[in-house]
C-alpha cells in the first residue's frame, strides 16, 4: 500500500491536472475540440482597415477639388469636386456620388459623433450659405441627386449671411458677389474650411467650426482675419431640412456658439481647408495667398491649440471692436513686422489629419477623355516634420534637409 503521504501526493497531482483541464477548456470557449484547437481559432478582432498612401479620387466633369474626409471606421473616403461628391473605399473605387449641386460645395469632415459628413455649400447669388450634411451609409449608387433622394440635409448660417451681405459703406446698395467693395463685414465672401474640434473656449465638447471665405482686396484693412465660427450641432437636428435650391430655406441656428478671429493677413478667399489635429492639439489653416505686400502671404497657418481664445481687438475695422482671439503657433517662418507665423504648403484643395501625425494632402490635376477636361483629385499620405518652409513629407521619401 502507498503511504498517507504518497496518497496525498497524488490526490493534489489530480486537483492539478484538472485545473488545467478546465482552464484549457474555458480558454477554448464553448462547443466541442480540445483547449490547444480552440487556442489555434482565436484570432484577434478586426480593427479599423489599414490606410493606404495614397486613395484616388477618381477623375470626374466637375469643379476641381475642394476638400476630403475619411471614415477609418468602414474604410470609405469622401472627396468634394465643387458641385459632386465622391464616395470610394480605400482602394480609391468608387462607391457612390452626389449630384445636381449648382453652388459650391467646398471642404469636408467627419463628425465621429453621428457619423455623417459635414461640409460647406453656398449660394451666393441667393446669399444662402449652408452646412451640408452627407448620410453617407444612404450614398449606395453613381449619380444620386442631391434634392430628391434625401442623402443630404442642410442647415442656414445666418451668422454668415449676415457678414456678407453688410452694408459696410452706408450706401443702402447690396453689391453682390464682387471684391472690389467696401461692403461684406470682414471682407466675408461665403464659407468654406470646415472641421472638428474642441471649443475655443474650452466650454463644453467637440464643435463644427465653419472658416469664412474672405475676398481677396488689398485695398482695405479690415479683411486680415480669418473668421471662425464654432456651433454645437449636437441638437441641429431640429434645423435641418432637405435641399431645394429653388427655394433656400433660412432654418438654423440664430447665431454660432463662438466666433474668433486670427490674425494672418488678408488671403484670397478665406480658410480653403480648416482641420483640427487631435495629436498636437492645433488647428490647421490652409489658404489661397494673399496679395497684400505688407504680409508675408504664407500658404499655411496654424492656431496654437494650447493657448484660449482672448478678449481683444480686432484689427483695421472702421469702427473699434473687440472680439475673441486665436494665438498662431510661434513655430515656423516668421514675418517680424506683422508678427505673422506660417509655412510654405499644399492643404487648400484638402487635408485631412489622422491624428498620430500624420496627413492626407490633396493631389489635383486634368486628363482629357474625348475631348471633354476631367478634374481628378487623390489623397496622398504626409507626415508632420515641422520644418520650414514645408512642413509635411511624403510618406516612404526622406524629408528636406
Amino acid at each position: 500500500m502507498r503511504s498517507p503521504r504518497s496518497q496525498t501526493r497524488g490526490r493534489l497531482a489530480a486537483l492539478l491536472t484538472s485545473l488545467v483541464v478546465v482552464s484549457a477548456s474555458f480558454a477554448g470557449g464553448s462547443g466541442g475540440g480540445g483547449g490547444v484547437a480552440h487556442a489555434q481559432d482565436r484570432r484577434p478582432a478586426a480593427g479599423p482597415p489599414v490606410l493606404p498612401t495614397t486613395v484616388n479620387g477618381g477623375a470626374w466633369r466637375s469643379g476641381h477639388l475642394q476638400g476630403m474626409a475619411v471614415d477609418r471606421a468602414k474604410g470609405h473616403m469622401y472627396f468634394s469636386f465643387t458641385d459632386l461628391l465622391v464616395k470610394t473605399d480605400l482602394r480609391g473605387t468608387p462607391l457612390g456620388s452626389v449630384t445636381g449641386f449648382t453652388g459650391h460645395l467646398g471642404d469636408l469632415d467627419l463628425n465621429a459623433r453621428d457619423g455623417r459628413i459635414y461640409g460647406s455649400l453656398e449660394y451666393k447669388a441667393a446669399k444662402a450659405f449652408y452646412v451640408a450634411i452627407f448620410d453617407g451609409d444612404r450614398i449606395t449608387r453613381m449619380n444620386m441627386d442631391a434634392q430628391s433622394t434625401g442623402v443630404v440635409s442642410t442647415v442656414h448660417l445666418k451668422e454668415v449671411v449676415k457678414d456678407y451681405t453688410a452694408d459696410m459703406n452706408r450706401d443702402g446698395v447690396f453689391d453682390g458677389d464682387t471684391a472690389k467693395t467696401p461692403d461684406h463685414r470682414y471682407g466675408c465672401s461665403g464659407v468654406d474650411g470646415v472641421a472638428f474640434g474642441p471649443a475655443f473656449d474650452r466650454r463644453g465638447g467637440d464643435r463644427l467650426t465653419v472658416a469664412y471665405g474672405v475676398y481677396a482686396n488689398a485695398d482695405r484693412r479690415d479683411n486680415d482675419h480669418q473668421v471662425l465660427l464654432q456651433y454645437d450641432v449636437r441638437r441641429w437636428r431640429k434645423y435641418e431640412r432637405p435641399l431645394t435650391e429653388s427655394a433656400p430655406h433660412t432654418s438654423g441656428p440664430a447665431s454660432p456658439d463662438g466666433k474668433y478671429f486670427a490674425y494672418t493677413g488678408n488671403t484670397t478667399y478665406g480658410v480653403q481647408n480648416l482641420e483640427y489635429d487631435a495629436h498636437s492639439g492645433d488647428w490647421l489653416l490652409a489658404v489661397y495667398k494673399g496679395t497684400k505686400t505688407r504680409f508675408p502671404n504664407y500658404s499655411l497657418f496654424v492656431v496654437d491649440g494650447s493657448k484660449r481664445a482672448a478678449l481683444g481687438t480686432v484689427r483695421g475695422q472702421q469702427r473699434p471692436e473687440r472680439g475673441q482671439l486665436l494665438s498662431l503657433l510661434p513655430r515656423g517662418l516668421h514675418h517680424a513686422p506683422t508678427g505673422v507665423y506660417g509655412w510654405e504648403s499644399a492643404g487648400q484643395y484638402g487635408l485631412v489629419s489622422l491624428d498620430d501625425g500624420r496627413y492626407y494632402l490633396a493631389e489635383t490635376g486634368t486628363v482629357q477623355d474625348g475631348g471633354a477636361t476631367l478634374r481628378t483629385g487623390r489623397a496622398v499620405m504626409h507626415r508632420w516634420t515641422g520644418r520650414t518652409p514645408t512642413p509635411f513629407a511624403a510618406v516612404g521619401k526622406p524629408a528636406a534637409p
